[in-house]
């Protein structure tokens, strides 16, 4: 099990997760499609040209989604109970067919579940860049976590 425990996580701790990861025309289509998501900037390559991206951006909740998942492994991979909340996303710039997404952690607060004390609640803060360095995406998240078992 690669994923920390609740007792692992220092408040102000910063986790720079080394796997990175393309973003597909093929990843951008599927989704906005099993999501029933018709928007043309995701699926209309004529519509898109004429926006000012000049070209079809890859679904937001995509871009959200794969920025969690690349944080598995290094935080909650075996040692999450239950994300209990999203909050201030932000899209600063748009992503793109042939974007790497990168993303960094940071820990904000932490403490112990008043209903379970063997668990404890995080709240980390997500940073995800592209391959030039941008920051495409920022948000917070809420993790119910396991606590460190004792023997």
């Amino acid at each position: 099990m690669a994923g920390k425990y609740y007792d692992d996580l220092e408040v102000g701790a910063l986790i720079e997760h080394a796997v990175g990861r393309t973003i597909t025309e093929t990843d951008n289509i599927l989704f906005s499609a099993m999501t029933m998501n018709p928007q043309p900037l995701h699926l209309n390559e004529d519509y898109a040209a004429q926006t000012r991206f000049g070209t079809r951006i890859v679904n937001g909740l995509f871009t959200l989604g794969l920025a969690v998942g690349l944080t598995v492994h290094d935080l909650t991979e075996g040692t999450l109970i239950a994300n209990l909340g999203y909050d201030t996303v932000r899209h600063p710039l748009p992503v793109f067919h042939g974007d790497t997404l990168y993303v960094r952690s940071e820990v904000l607060e932490k403490r112990p579940s008043r209903s379970d004390p063997r668990n404890g609640i995080v709240r980390l803060r997500h940073e995800a860049r592209n391959q030039k360095g941008e920051v495409v995406l920022t948000f917070e998240r809420s993790c119910l976590m396991q606590r460190r078992p004792t023997e």
